[in-house]
């Protein structure tokens, strides 16, 4: 079998990340997921992937817990050779996440230290332990959120940890460039999926709300993301750098 591409997708067991995944394996990539607590979805996931005629493999990974990063590193490093006969991923995406809903007042330090661990502190460091088995060329995604762009009551300590990872993207594609290494930032916009409890998804109101507030009228759907996340491991993509992509049908413009 000719050696295909392999990206890291992590939180890739379902909502974009699932998303992700399936669109970089139509895209003739392979690829390795990780799950937090969903194994049974992420080797669901693992199966469409195969039926798509790539190959993936999954591994369990709280991104919140970063002393469990080398342990999970030395971990793909053995299947990238096991599984996919090479020592180097291509791609790797930042995408596990949580939603904490909490007016700025009421935020407590756990909350904070919990969004702190999820949505900057993990991508920052599995990135660095990352580096050295990223290939040079490669690209970097991470995930942010319209979020960071404007203000909606209740998302303080979330969009501040997007907005950290704006500013870090950028740092990312300037220091990472000698390796011809790009990073990119993709911001979805308000997206019906089971995250923070499926708000979006599931509450007509909150529904109905991001609807009038899109230019395009409707909320976003998984598989408005998961193709740009892919543009940007691709060819085609090569010369976007150091960009925040907002991917949210015109979200409070």
């Amino acid at each position: 079998m000719s050696q295909s591409k392999i990206a890291l997708v992590t939180g890739g067991s379902r909502g974009l990340g699932k998303n992700m995944v399936l669109h970089l394996a139509k895209q003739g990539k392979d690829v390795v997921l990780t799950y937090r607590s969903q194994q049974e979805e992420a080797e669901a996931v693992v199966r469409e992937v195969e039926q798509l005629g790539q190959r993936a493999v999954a591994f369990q990974l709280d991104v919140a817990e970063a002393g469990s990063f080398d342990a999970f590193v030395s971990q793909v490093q053995t299947k990238l050779q096991e599984v996919f006969g090479t020592k180097k991923l291509h791609y790797l995406v930042n995408n596990a996440g949580i939603g904490v809903y909490a007016s700025f007042p009421e935020t407590t330090e756990e909350q904070l230290d919990q969004l702190f661990d999820i949505h900057f502190k993990g991508p920052y460091l599995l990135t660095q332990k990352i580096l050295p088995i990223l290939a040079n060329g490669g690209s970097i995604v991470n995930i942010s959120s319209g979020l960071a762009r404007f203000a909606l009551p209740g998302y303080a300590a979330y969009g501040a940890m997007k907005g950290a990872m704006e500013t870090l993207t950028r740092y990312q594609a300037k220091e990472l460039g000698a390796r011809q290494i790009r990073s990119n930032i993709v911001a979805p916009g308000a997206i019906e999926t089971d995250f923070g409890g499926g708000s979006v998804r599931d509450n007509e109101q909150v529904n109905q709300f991001v609807s009038s507030v899109t230019a395009l009228g409707r909320a976003g759907l998984p598989e408005d993301i998961g193709g740009v996340v892919a543009f940007l491991c691709s060819e085609e993509g090569r010369w976007i750098n150091g960009q925040r992509i907002e991917v949210s049908g015109g979200m409070m413009l």
